[in-house]
């Protein structure tokens, strides 16, 4: 997932500064082709909302986040946009169709996800900054929301190609390390390690990305630095 900025105002007369550990994400995504444009909600997404029920219901804490640079790419190979109504989860499927609402504000937003995040323990969603707007998130920084999921490409529960993401680490050779470490307990798992920003990061998929075998290694890997994230990779 791309960098994180976060920088909100609490009311009037001071402003709070909100950061956390760069929450990088998936090494960049090959490039796509001129036909692939940022998944935008339509007008048909919003009456599928307005009459459906949601198939899935969340409670978590939201962030928003911003491209370190114009071109950067999400997880799920499209140009990142700030104006786009999306959001970055770890293990939706990617486009599923969800509505954030912030549960101090009321305030509310339907949006795609897009891209693998956050990366960082305790949060749920990481916006973009329209997402973030729409939602009361902005000003903030972070804010407690329920995500309703109502429409997912692929199963939510079954299924699903999925791998482990460990990190931040500070020090490259820390990473290296984790990485010979996962090669020899797993050797028929693939496993590469990349920098984020201002970090490093180890990504390890088991055989088959199988789903149980990914849940077993984020529960007993134990890493120097960071957290283990469990992570759906389509």
């Amino acid at each position: 997932m791309v960098a994180i900025v976060l920088v909100g105002a609490s009311g009037c007369r001071h402003k709070v500064s909100v950061v956390h550990p760069p929450p990088q994400g998936l090494p960049p995504a090959p490039a796509p082709g001129p036909s692939a444009t940022v998944e935008a909600v339509s007008p048909a997404d919003l009456q599928y909302v307005a009459t459906h029920q949601p198939i899935l219901s969340e409670t978590g804490y939201a962030t928003w986040y911003t491209a370190p640079y114009k071109g950067r790419r999400a997880a799920n190979g499209q140009v990142f946009d700030d104006l786009a109504m999306t959001a970055a989860n770890r293990t939706l499927p990617m486009g599923s169709l969800v509505e954030v609402t912030n549960l101090k504000t009321g305030q509310s937003g339907v949006m795609r996800i897009t891209d693998r995040g956050p990366f960082v323990e305790g949060r749920m969603l990481d916006l973009t900054i329209a997402s973030a707007k729409a939602t009361g998130v902005y000003r903030e920084g972070l804010a407690r929301v329920r995500m309703d999921v109502y429409e997912t490409p692929e199963p939510v529960d079954q299924g699903g190609r999925w791998c482990v993401q460990i990190g931040a680490f500070h020090d490259e050779r820390a990473a290296i390390k984790l990485k010979t470490k996962l090669l020899e307990i797993y050797p028929g798992a693939k496993v590469i390690e990349f920098p984020g920003e201002k970090s490093y990061w180890v990504r390890i998929r088991p055989q088959g990305d199988d789903r149980a075998t990914a849940e077993y290694i984020a529960d007993h890997v134990q890493p120097v630095e960071g957290n283990a994230y469990l992570t759906r990779l389509d």
